[in-house]
């Protein structure tokens, strides 16, 4: 508690709080969603977990806020757009903060494989067989989706940074475009043709969380350079002066306007449009058009607003964004309180252990509740499975609060390097060559990744994970790390 008071009493003023609210919030949703739609019954003798939606239909317009996907990637935004700006107002690089972020990211992500893969194969060699081995691993790894597509969009961030810089909106309207040539592609062919809009939807709710940042931040004469701006927009409220001079694009007596603008709007008017737009394109979507209700994976539907993401997720997510805009004003007055912004700290300090650990949690419960013979296997829909919801996510929240007990302090003690100036003519020298195997690291982690997520749930996997995808991943967070001891050297 001490730890926590002091790091909200250094919370620099003008810090946008709300988007470390909304990152709690949303692995809160995630993890309760999970949990809650879980179906526990028997699979030729053993327990196996299924989702509930398909037999709660009348679920699947909640799923409009409880898929919070494009949540993650909205804050994500923000945030890596704040600090690569803050990187090079130190006269850091792109490079060098890449090699940085990864650090955050990896080490809780390779905390959880190489404990899985231990094991799977202390498992193995007791006898379980392969298949078993790799169906539990495949569950508890299903996190892992969500970090393919992350991974790839921060490696991506100083490029399409680079394009927010020059054509504002008209990015992620573009990607937009392509999300909906994707879903014309499987509506009238193979599903294959939208897998590009596993990159492309997440990349516009990403340039989305830019445009909200140069929204709140302090103009500076040119580019990210310290140097005299107007003052910042109050966190709280998100108002502020305008000056006519000193926009951060360089452009003098006027502001871009339309797509070519920079800026998210801020106001109550912004909110209240993207609210009923959204909503309304939902409807029209999901009820006229194509497209099912659910924004989560339902069994047996022709089409997935998830996986791959579509128009009609992107719909919902427009609306997500407007309801946020709406509550942003009351919910930063709230964390200028010492006791919720506490908690926002804590929960965000663990924030991603609690994401890659709560169905790990959920194995572990279910196995022991198997051996004690006291597993809850009622129907879904009937009274008992319902009575059953309180109690099995209590349970569940216990066996995770012991895993982020265990792993959490390897995510909150992750150094968060500064980036001194101090090596910048000899990084420059090197530039290229760091950025080839920066770009080469993050391009091996998902690859990795997306190894592990693609092989069968059922296949023969001694180790719980295809080999390449471990040795891929392994490689690319060494290589990231080697990197990263080289940045810190040249500090």
């Amino acid at each position: 508690m001490r730890r926590l008071r002091q790091l909200a009493e250094r919370t620099p003023p003008g810090r946008e709080r709300y988007v470390d609210l909304l990152r709690a919030l949303a692995i809160t949703m995630v993890v309760l969603g999970h949990w809650g739609v879980t179906a526990i019954g028997y699979d030729h003798g053993r327990p196996a977990g299924r989702s509930a939606l398909a037999d709660l239909p009348w679920t699947w317009p909640l799923t409009w806020v409880a898929q919070v996907m494009p949540v993650f990637f909205l804050v994500g935004g923000y945030a890596n757009a704040a600090s690569l700006a803050a990187r090079r107002r130190r006269g850091g690089s792109a490079t060098g903060w890449l090699v940085d972020r990864s650090a955050r990211l990896v080490r809780p992500t390779t905390t959880l494989l190489l404990v899985l893969a231990a094991g799977a194969t202390v498992a193995t060699l007791r006898g379980a067989e392969a298949t078993q081995v790799r169906t539990v691993v495949w569950f508890a790894t299903i996190p892992l989706w969500f970090l393919v597509a992350y991974f790839a969009v921060v490696a991506l961030t100083p490029p399409m940074v680079a394009l927010h810089r020059r054509f504002g909106l008209v990015v992620p309207a573009a990607l937009v475009a392509l999300v909906a040539l994707g879903d014309l592609g499987r509506l009238l062919g193979p599903a294959g043709l939208a897998d590009g809009n596993y990159l492309f939807a997440w990349l516009a709710v990403h340039q989305f969380g830019f445009a909200w940042y140069d929204a709140t931040r302090p103009a500076q004469p040119t580019g990210d350079t310290p140097g005299a701006g107007r003052p910042g927009r109050s966190a709280a409220t998100g108002v502020g002066p305008r000056d006519a001079v000193g926009r951060a694009d360089g452009r003098q007596g006027h502001e871009r306007t339309g797509l070519r603008r920079r800026e998210l709007p801020l106001s109550l008017r912004a909110g209240t449009i993207l609210l009923a737009g959204g909503v309304v394109a939902l409807v029209l979507l999901t009820v006229v058009g194509p497209y099912p209700v659910a924004m989560l994976h339902v069994p047996g539907e022709r089409l997935d607003n998830a996986a791959p993401p579509s128009l009609a997720l992107l719909a919902a997510a427009a609306a997500q964004l407007g309801l946020i805009l709406l509550l942003r004003g009351p919910a930063g007055r709230w964390l200028r309180r010492s006791g919720p912004w506490q908690a926002v700290i804590a929960v965000n300090a663990v924030v991603l252990t609690v994401f890659l650990w709560h169905l790990t949690a959920a194995i572990l419960l279910v196995g022991l509740l198997d051996a004690l013979g006291v597993l809850p296997t009622a129907p879904v829909g009937t009274a008992t499975w319902w009575a059953w919801r309180i109690p099995w996510l209590a349970a569940l929240a216990v066996v995770l609060a012991v895993l982020v007990a265990v792993f959490g302090p390897i995510e909150a003690r992750t150094r968060r390097p500064s980036g001194p100036p101090g090596g910048r003519g000899r990084a420059r020298a090197h530039g290229r060559v760091s950025t080839a195997l920066a770009v080469a690291g993050y391009a091996a982690l998902v690859a990795g990744l997306l190894l592990n997520s693609l092989a069968p749930k059922e296949a023969a996997e001694p180790l719980g994970l295809p080999a390449p995808a471990l040795v891929a991943y392994l490689a690319g967070a060494g290589l990231l790390r080697l990197l990263r001891s080289g940045w810190e050297s040249r500090g």
